[in-house]
């Protein structure tokens, strides 16, 4: 598991390295820092501090630093990070001046109640507003908030990639939309506040991720296959896998994050992902191969066929060509460096094939 980590690690420092000039000797206030994004960047972060001698710090929002001090003690006990207490739409001001934030916290889903009708929406807005404050009254240069592609809605038959200027939306009236919408009105937010107080603010909408860190038992397909192959199949589609992802692994992840916090443009917005669309049903088959081929796919025979719209797959040519982004690590290899950090070595594969190294990996063209 260590070397899989570190190798990522030296992959997302040799993509990123010119970058850590605009962060040397800097804080860093961050929210979502225990979630799988926030894992990824503070562990990227705190590697390149180390071997580039950075002397940045970072104060880490958490509501429960027990909790992560018990999980990620090699993150949590690091000496540049310091462990806040508190909730994101209600936290205490740390004291001093934060010239880099990035706001990475998202709120749990909550189904609409009598009390709290909108309870998702109205904690995670409030959130983002916390955090927006905080960068007025603490100095803040650079603003990343990562928000979602759940912003766009359905996405159209018509479109395999949605683009970023795509003017479509979750239905207003839909109250299971609460996580989208709300990631839209924090975009509006950000931008708000950006203009209005000279701080740059720049925005990631992302997607579906592989890769270390990525929980098993949340909604996250790749993760949950992965699980059922682990306890020994079958692995298990709750619909008829005709549906349509793509996957960005999470090495790559954390290069287009640290790109965008520090050379995105202010106001705008980065689809954050892979181009490369996948059935549900290829990427479960993927996963059962890496796993040796030995167990079955069970398929719900309730399940209802996929929609021509169930599609939630980016464009990334503005990344691409406005940030030099790219895939460098292809679905195959991230799925199967996936499946070593949580099981272990695996068979052998074929001569000539390729090792799950990092370092050799070309770019997979986007667009």
């Amino acid at each position: 598991m260590e070397s899989i980590l570190h190798n990522d690690l030296d992959h997302v420092l040799q993509r990123t390295e010119h970058l850590w000039t605009d962060a040397r000797g800097e804080r860093f206030f961050i929210t979502g820092g225990t979630g799988f994004v926030g894992t990824w960047l503070m562990e990227s972060l705190l590697w390149a501090n180390r071997r580039l001698g950075l002397g940045v710090s970072a104060v880490l929002l958490t509501r429960n630093p027990a909790a992560y001090q018990t999980r990620l003690p090699h993150l949590a006990e690091d000496p540049c990070v310091t462990l806040h207490a508190g909730d994101a739409s209600s936290f205490q001001y740390p004291e001093g001046s934060f010239p880099l934030v990035i706001h990475a916290a998202t709120e749990r889903h909550a189904p609409p109640t009598l009390h709290q009708p909108a309870a998702a929406f109205t904690r995670d807005l409030a959130a983002t507003k916390r955090v927006l404050e905080l960068a007025r009254a603490r100095g803040t240069v650079r603003f990343l908030f990562t928000s979602s592609g759940a912003v766009y809605g359905e996405q159209p038959a018509h479109l395999l990639n949605i683009p970023e200027d795509y003017a479509g939306a979750p239905l207003p009236t839909d109250t299971n939309s609460a996580y989208g919408q709300s990631k839209r009105a924090s975009e509006f937010l950000c931008t708000s506040y950006a203009r209005a107080c000279g701080f740059s603010a720049t925005i990631a909408r992302l997607f579906a991720f592989t890769g270390p860190y990525l929980p098993l038992d949340a909604n996250y397909a790749a993760g949950n296959f992965v699980r059922d192959a682990l306890a020994g199949g079958p692995v298990r589609l709750t619909g008829d896998g005709g549906a349509y992802r793509s996957y960005l692994y999470a090495a790559d992840l954390a290069i287009w994050l640290w790109t965008i916090l520090f050379r995105g443009q202010s106001g705008a917005a980065y689809n954050v992902g892979s181009p490369h669309s996948v059935s549900i049903a290829e990427l479960a088959r993927r996963v059962v191969k890496i796993a040796g081929g030995e167990i079955g796919i069970h398929v719900d025979p309730s399940a209802q066929p996929a929609s021509l719209r169930a599609r939630y797959v980016p464009a990334v040519q503005r990344a691409e060509s406005e940030l030099g982004l790219r895939v460098w690590v292809p679905l195959e290899r991230g799925l199967r460096r996936m499946w070593q950090w949580n099981h272990g070595p695996q068979p052998a594969l074929p001569a000539g094939t390729q090792t799950a190294e990092i370092e050799p990996v070309e770019a997979v063209t986007v667009g």
